[in-house]
Parts: structure tokens; C-alpha cells; sequence
């Protein structure tokens, strides 16, 4: 009796499952298991203790609430600007287009340094608002804000924007043909079609500024219970010398982390479930 095997569809199948495994597990799993083992140094009482103290809840809700409503304003500007870029040409259109990635490139420490001059009381956004409006942004949750709008942008235009170019124009044609406003083509036509990528923008987004750090210690003011971020307690145990604590709290973090992107995940399955069966 001869057995026959499944040839795999992929040529070397196993020696590039094994490599992706390899480098998967060196430079995400083990770094990643390193928190777990560090932060095992402390009892489960002290580690309790170092999660849950007041400034470092603070920290997490400073986090938590900034990053949220900086991913928002982020949703809604970006499927804006995708918009823009897509479907109309002006002047400039490629350059724009450029520096919206600018936020991947550019050092955070030097977008720290720079929105933190311009929104002080001297500087010229700061005191235009502070003038007009009697807002302050520097050293405040709205100047974290505002860094952190900066840094989640280029996530949600580069989500939605791929999506947009690739929906035939005849879907808008024939919505039209039928007598629907412009109005409810969008939302009825377009928006369910981008809506996965909306979600998959702001997810990536929100879950990147809750971690950010170099950009917003210049413009938050550090100023405990008030504008203290979670990031900034971890370098506070590490210039301490308490790896141990540093480490318990960037373990919750990267829980936090990972519960966005599990929801993230959970959400864009079930919309486009739905889709596909609305089709």
C-alpha cells in the first residue's frame, strides 16, 4: 500500500515558517516574556500594590483618556484628509500626501520640543488660544492631546486611504442613477466599505499613543495626578534602579495594549461578517 502526501502549495513552506517563527520569537515573544520575569521578582502582594497606587492609576487614566480622545479627533481628520488625497487634485497634492507620513520618521523627542514651543504661553499657537480663548495647551491634557494627534494621524489616513482608491466609482454612478443624495451614497455606499479600515486606523492609533513617550514628556508638564503618563512612571522606577516595579507597570500597559487590539480585532471581524452578508 503507498501513502500519498499533500505537497505544500508554498515551495519551502517549512524552512520559512520555521524562520518567521525564529525571528518572531527573538525580537517580540522573548523580549515580551522578559516583563513577566522581571516583574515575578516582586510578590503578588507588592506587585498589587505597585499597579493599583494612586499616581500610577493616575498615569493609566491619563494614558488611557488622552490617547481615547486623540484616536477620535484622529478618525474623524484622517478619513477627511484620506478623502481629499483620493478624490480630488489640487496643488501640492503630492506633497502633503509626503508629510503626512512625516510623523513616522521624525524623531518624537523633536515633535515634543517643537509643539511644546508653539503652544506655550509665548508661542504662537499658545498664545493665540490663550489670548482668544483662555485655553492653555502646554503643560495641560490638551497639549498631550494635541502631540498625541500628531503622532496617531499618518495611522488612519494610511488605514483608509488604500480603501478608498480601490472602490469602483460605479457603486457612487449607480446610487446616483437611483436618485440617493450625495449624503446618503456615503453612508450607505462608501462608509460600510471603509469602516474596517476606520476601525483598524483608530485601534492602531489609540494603542500607539497610550505608549507614547518622547513626544508628550516635553509638553505635559509631568505634573503628578494631573499630567503624568504611565511611560513616564516606567523611566521614573528605571532611573530608580526598580526594574522590578518599572516592569509591573509596563506589563499592565502591555495588557492594555493588547486588549485594544483584541477588541480591534473582534470588531472589524463582525463588520466585515456583516458586509459580506449585506452583499
Amino acid at each position: 500500500m503507498k501513502f500519498r502526501t499533500k505537497e505544500s502549495v508554498v515551495p519551502g513552506f517549512g524552512l520559512a515558517f520555521g524562520t518567521t517563527m525564529a525571528i518572531l520569537g527573538l525580537i517580540v515573544i522573548i523580549p515580551l516574556c522578559s516583563l513577566v520575569v522581571f516583574s515575578a521578582n516582586l510578590s503578588l502582594a507588592d506587585f498589587w500594590k505597585t499597579v493599583t497606587s494612586p499616581r500610577v492609576l493616575s498615569g493609566y487614566w491619563v494614558s488611557v483618556s488622552t490617547a481615547f480622545i486623540a484616536s477620535v479627533v484622529n478618525a474623524v481628520v484622517g478619513l477627511a484628509l484620506a478623502w481629499t488625497l483620493v478624490r480630488y487634485d489640487f496643488p501640492g497634492k503630492r506633497f502633503i500626501d509626503g508629510v503626512i507620513e512625516l510623523p513616522f520618521a521624525l524623531p518624537t523627542a523633536v515633535a515634543g520640543i517643537s509643539l511644546t514651543h508653539l503652544t506655550t504661553e509665548n508661542g504662537w499657537v499658545g498664545k493665540f488660544f490663550l489670548e482668544t480663548f483662555g485655553l492653555r495647551i502646554a503643560y495641560t491634557r490638551v497639549g498631550i492631546v494635541v502631540a498625541l494627534i500628531f503622532i496617531g494621524i499618518p495611522f488612519v489616513v494610511r488605514a483608509v486611504q488604500p480603501v478608498l482608491e480601490k472602490i469602483d466609482p460605479q457603486c457612487e454612478e449607480a446610487a446616483f442613477i437611483m436618485g440617493a443624495s450625495p449624503r446618503r451614497t456615503f453612508w450607505s455606499a462608501i462608509f460600510p466599505e471603509i469602516l474596517p479600515a476606520l476601525i483598524s486606523g483608530f485601534s492602531l492609533a489609540f494603542a500607539r499613543c497610550i505608549g507614547e513617550y518622547g513626544s508628550v514628556v516635553f509638553i505635559a508638564g509631568n505634573i503628578p495626578y494631573k499630567t503624568e503618563i504611565a511611560p513616564l512612571l516606567i523611566m521614573s522606577q528605571l532611573q530608580e534602579f526598580d526594574y522590578a516595579s518599572a516592569a509591573s507597570i509596563a506589563l499592565v500597559m502591555l495588557l492594555i495594549a493588547f486588549l485594544i487590539l483584541s477588541v480591534n480585532a473582534f470588531v472589524q471581524s463582525c463588520v466585515s461578517k456583516r458586509g459580506g452578508g449585506l452583499a
